[in-house]
Parts: C-alpha cells; structure tokens; sequence
C-alpha cells in the first residue's frame, strides 16, 4: 500500500474531480489527492464465483448485482454471484476450505473465518487501505477480521438487531416508548401481551435473529460463554439471572418460538400476529415496499428502538456480521481482493445501503455520514451497529473454539432451554458449559 504522490494526483486529476461530485452527491467528505491506493490488478483472464447470503431485502441483492455487473465493465473480469440460504451458507463454506475448490470469494457469518484461517489469504494490505480511507474500522471489525497480527477476512458490514414495535399497540398498553431498560422491557411485553398482543423471538438455530438477542440477554446480566483468558464460563450465578429473565420474557410471545428461522418473525409481524419483536429494518422495508396496501399500511405504526442495556450497565448487543473471505485455492487472488474493495468503495457502498435502506450498517467509520442514516427517522436506530457491538466467544479472543461453539449454536440452545421450560436455567447453564468445554477443550 502506497499514497498518492504529486505525479500520481496529476495523472488521476479528472477522476478525482468525478470522485469528488460523487463524494458530495452521497453526503460524504469529497475524495482527496492524498487518499491512499493499493495495486490489486486483477489477473490477466480472471473469473470469480462469488457466495453470499440470499436477499432479506429486495434492494441488497438489486443493487448488489448492478454492481457486480458495474465491476465487470470497469475490468473485464466476469462475476457469478451464488445467493446462498442462510442455513447453509456455513457448511457450504466449510466444504469448499476442506476440499480446497468451490467458490472465489464467500462473504459468510460471524467468526467464520476463524474456523479454517490456514485455507484463507492475507488481505492486510486491502484491509489497511480501505481503513486508511475510510476513517478506520471499529474495533469490533478488527476482532473479526484479524488473526496473529494479519487480516484473514474483510467486514461488509452487520445485519442489525433492534426493538421493532407496533406504536399503537404500545400505546394501548400504556407505554409511549418502548422502555430503556429490562425490568421496564418486561412490564411492556407482559402488559402487551394481557392486551392479547404478544410480541415473539426467535429461539430456533436461526443465524442471525435467535444468535443475537440470546447473547445480549445473557452478557447483559454478565453471563459469558468464556472469560479473557479463554475458560469457558457460561455456567454462572449471572447466567441462570439471565436466563430466569428469559424465561419471563418467553411467556409473553406467541406461540411457535422455539422453531422459529430467521424468517419467521418477519412474516408473523407483517401478518399483524405481533406486536414486538427483535429484527432488522427488513420488516419496515417489507412494509413501505408492499404492494398490498394493509401492508403497506403497517410502516407508518412501526418504529424502532436501541436494545435496552441490562444490569451490566453497557450495551451487550450482537449483530449478523458479515465477512467477506478469499480463500487460499484461488487462482485469482488479485481479482477477487480487488472486488471486496470495490464493494466497499464509497461510490457502490453508499448507494447500496441506500438501496436496502440501512440493513447493513457500516463496518468503516466514514460511513456513519451517509445520509440514508437521517432520511427518516426510523433508521437511525440501525446506524451504530458495529460501534456498540461485541463479538462471539466475548469476552475471550475469537479463534477455532469460539467460532465452533457458535455454529453450534451453544448460547441459543440454552436460552430455548431454560425460556421454554425444557430445563431449569441450572441444568441448562450446566449442559452449556460442557458442551462450550468440548470446543475449548478442557
């Protein structure tokens, strides 16, 4: 990675300039002459097979394909992107890092990448770019991203969690905002639910919607799977609190939770059976893009609001993080480092976040300014994901233990346990903890 020079800012000079409108066009700083650059040059004959997650919202995938098809043009080298299901998204990335052949690029969850870090390439020098221009990553993207000192994988950004509520119904229940903290988040969902308008999350192996409030709930009692030095810990006087409030909370939502994917909720509140959930924007963007008008006619009766901060005193929240990775079996490493760069360029960043309305929030500093997070409202809510959040395996360091105890989902089987009365938040804590201590090997 280099910077500009002064023969470098006078050769790019017209692009800069377009750059510059463009900058001030999508609400950021305009580019500078100075900004840094990288020399990823793709390949002479490159092509790229691309994974990623199926769309939650139309515009992601909309946008995301415009682009693809913008990159193509701009080097000549040919993009087929793969839409994968959420559920199996991780095993297919895993067979292709073991059997060494599959996909180019895959942007996957969480911590993958720390499964197969040796089946990964070095993209340092990409990651130290686009944080030199950007304004830096937070730190929560460096625990994702880097591993012994060197980046093995590129944040695009978090699918968000936040309180969706119905304002009405709130209202009928007596509260005017969804309340701050837990003892006031429990009166709201018991209240609401005497009302005969449950609210419900997740509780099944769901990726995104059951991962994060479950980790929420139990860190924000000061629960944890493992301490800073990697003992697993989750079998704790804090974690059986967690789970006690759990099993309160659970008795106010709707039926059916317990086997409930990343979609089910979504479709339970568009079709009026809640009135409270845990989600992305992807149910509001739902609403304002329906074409049935009592769809359609929900967005204006949704909001939004910021996890409560539990008794620990700071936000414990976990959001669907996506990291792109180029695994090492490629024969283009150029290209497909040079194409997760171009994704995140301002000038295909922005406006896709425009497109799907803020449901990834950013994982670079500098696009905390995009204007999709003021239009309405609404979104802002959404914007500080990555800012706030911690990361699986909390508070111990990301590796292969941390990411196996999240793809087995550890931490949302034990609150579907103890939630649903299946066992007591004891025996549940217990199971847990030896199933953590298979991974972490004690």
């Amino acid at each position: 990675m280099k910077d500009f020079t002064r023969r470098d800012s006078l050769k790019a000079g017209a692009g800069l300039l377009a750059g510059a409108a463009v900058g001030a066009n999508l609400g950021l700083r305009p580019a500078r002459a100075d900004e840094p650059t990288i020399d990823l040059k793709p390949e002479a004959g490159a092509t790229l097979r691309v994974l990623r997650p199926a769309k939650f919202v139309k515009g992601d995938e909309t946008l995301w394909l415009e682009n693809t098809e913008k990159y193509t043009k701009q080097t000549g080298v040919t993009v087929k992107v793969e839409s994968q299901g959420w559920e199996d998204l991780r095993p297919k990335a895993a067979v292709a890092a073991n059997v060494g052949k599959g996909p180019d690029v895959v942007y996957g969850w969480y911590d993958d990448a720390h499964q197969y870090p040796e089946k990964l390439v070095d993209v340092t020098d990409l990651a130290e770019y686009l944080g030199a221009k950007y304004g830096g990553w937070y730190d929560v993207c460096k625990k994702f991203g880097m591993r012994d000192g060197k980046w093995i994988s590129i944040p695009l950004g978090a699918a968000g969690a936040r309180i969706v509520y119905r304002v009405s119904m709130l209202k009928e229940a007596g509260f005017d905002s969804w309340p701050t903290d837990f003892p006031g988040m429990l009166k709201a969902t018991q209240a609401l639910a005497a009302k005969g308008k449950p609210g419900g999350l997740a509780l099944g192996n769901a990726v995104g919607d059951a991962n994060g409030w479950c980790h929420w709930v139990v860190w924000a009692h000061g629960g944890k799977m493992v301490d800073e030095n990697n003992q697993v810990v989750i079998n704790s006087p804090e974690t059986i609190k967690a789970l006690e409030y759990a099993a309160e909370l659970y008795k106010t939502f709707i039926p059916g939770t317990l086997s409930w994917l990343d979609p089910s909720n979504n479709k339970a509140f568009l079709d009026g059976q809640l009135s409270w959930t845990i989600n992305g924007i992807s149910i509001y963007y739902a609403a304002k893009n329906s074409d049935d008008p009592k769809i359609k006619a929900l967005a204006d009766d949704i909001n939004h609001a910021v996890l409560p901060v539990g008794p620990v005193g700071h936000p414990t929240e976990l959001h669907l993080t996506v990291p792109a990775m180029v695994f090492a079996y490629t024969k283009y490493p150029n290209a497909a480092k040079d194409y997760i760069r171009f994704m995140l360029e301002r000038e295909q960043y922005v406006p896709w976040q425009e497109a799907s309305i803020g449901y990834f929030s950013q994982p670079l500093r500098e696009y905390e300014k995009s204007k999709i997070w003021t239009v309405d409202p609404k979104h802002t809510p959404y914007r500080d994901l990555m800012a706030n959040m911690l990361w699986p395996g909390y508070a111990g360091s990301l590796g292969y233990a941390s990411a196996g105890v999240m793809a087995d989902f550890v931490m949302v089987n034990m609150v579907a346990q103890a939630a649903s009365g299946d066992k007591s938040p004891a025996d549940a804590a217990a199971e847990a903890q030896k199933r953590a201590e298979r991974y972490y090997k004690v």
